[in-house]
């Protein structure tokens, strides 16, 4: 595993989707600890709510779920104020047939429509960069 730092992102901040798990609270940890304000964007809000107690600096939790449009629509209209890193992470994979509440395969609308509705949907607030 190779070491390495972040800069400085005081004052700064950041949303992460799928951030009560995996990569996405390994990179929330890491955002948070070099000093950003770190928005936890996940679709149980208890898992959510106990990952960020895990988290050593600045963090909040906030519904999102990737599969409902409707969600995504809320997630985006709620934000306030600039946000410099949008990390896309949430996904699902081989997952059993079904749908998303808007009828596309499961999927699909979550790990590809659902983050671009809210990258699109962020981006007049967006003021750095999308991962």
């Amino acid at each position: 595993m190779t070491n390495f730092s972040l800069p400085n992102l005081t004052g700064r901040t950041a949303v992460v989707t799928g951030a009560n798990s995996g990569i996405g609270i390994a990179a929330t940890q890491a955002l948070a600890a070099a000093g950003a304000h770190v928005v936890l964007a996940v679709r149980d809000l208890e898992r959510g709510k106990a990952a960020a107690s895990s988290v050593q600096g600045s963090a909040e939790v906030r519904r999102l779920d990737l599969a409902d449009l409707s969600s995504v629509r809320a997630f985006a209209a709620d934000w306030d104020g600039p946000l410099d890193l949008l990390i896309n992470n949430a996904g699902v994979m081989a997952v059993p047939e079904a749908k998303t509440a808007d009828g596309f395969e499961m999927q699909f609308g979550t790990n590809h429509l659902g983050h671009f509705a809210l990258t699109n949907l962020l981006l007049p607030h967006l003021t750095d960069r999308v991962v």
